[in-house]
């Protein structure tokens, strides 16, 4: 990992216009969380709902999209990569930093906000707070990965980003059967199912094949990320 180049991707990412985009949707789920509990919905059902719909299935493949191409599909579009490619760094050392500061970046705007929603939902009811947060560890990781990738490898980005996240992801990965095993948001609630006891959270992807592809995923994502970006011209053609 690069401290330099982690340094201007955090400075990029967090600049007045994109930590908006990264914060909105966290705002939300938090204001929904407030307000089921003012009207008295604070129960288990509504927390994993909001959890499973919301936080999860919404929030997650986002904000996903807006970290894991951010912190490098901006700067192939313009031209600036050209730049930090033409200094002594091994560029799987690039690609590998930034997926740490995307993977971050989904801690501090995914994993702390759907703690902190569930938590003011039920408090530490049945492990839900906890599941789910550890669910959105896990998958924000996968989704950072996958979509740095995407941002090395296409130009079009958050166009393909958004139809995998709705098409893929909402729909297809959440209600075909056989494609729930290769849906990051299912591995994020085998996991969130695991660590919870309650009635309402039934996952039908094993833990046992979640853990494993989640690992994979991520794993070979960052590696073909650092290995396209070795092929990447320093005159900006592919």
């Amino acid at each position: 990992m690069n401290t330099v180049v982690a340094s201007i991707t955090y400075r990029a990412m967090l600049g007045r216009k994109r930590i908006w985009l990264l914060a909105l949707l966290p705002i939300a789920l938090i204001a929904f969380a407030l307000l089921f509990r003012f009207i008295g919905g604070g129960d288990e059902s509504v927390a994993v709902e909001l959890m499973k719909v919301f936080a999860i299935g919404t929030m997650l493949p986002l904000l996903g999209l807006i970290a894991g191409t951010g912190v490098i599909a901006p700067e192939i579009e313009d031209g600036t990569i050209i730049h930090l490619m033409s200094k002594p760094i091994s560029r799987p050392v690039i690609a590998f930093t930034k997926f740490v500061v995307a993977a971050s970046l989904m801690v501090a705007f995914s994993v702390i906000p759907t703690y902190v929603a569930a938590y003011i939902l039920i408090g530490t009811e049945s492990g839900i707070a906890s599941g789910f947060a550890l669910g959105a560890l896990f998958a924000g990781i996968a989704y950072a990965a996958v979509f740095l990738l995407l941002g090395v490898v296409s130009r079009h980005a958050v166009t393909i980003g958004v139809i995998y996240a709705l098409v893929w992801e909402g729909l297809i990965g959440g209600y075909v059967p056989g494609a729930r095993r290769f849906s990051i948001q299912q591995w994020a609630q085998s996991i969130a199912d695991q660590m919870t006891t309650t009635a309402f959270l039934k996952s039908e992807v094993a833990l046992s094949f979640a853990v494993p592809a989640m690992v994979i995923v991520v794993v070979g994502s960052v590696l073909w990320a650092g290995q396209r970006l070795r092929v990447l011209s320093l005159t900006g053609d592919e």
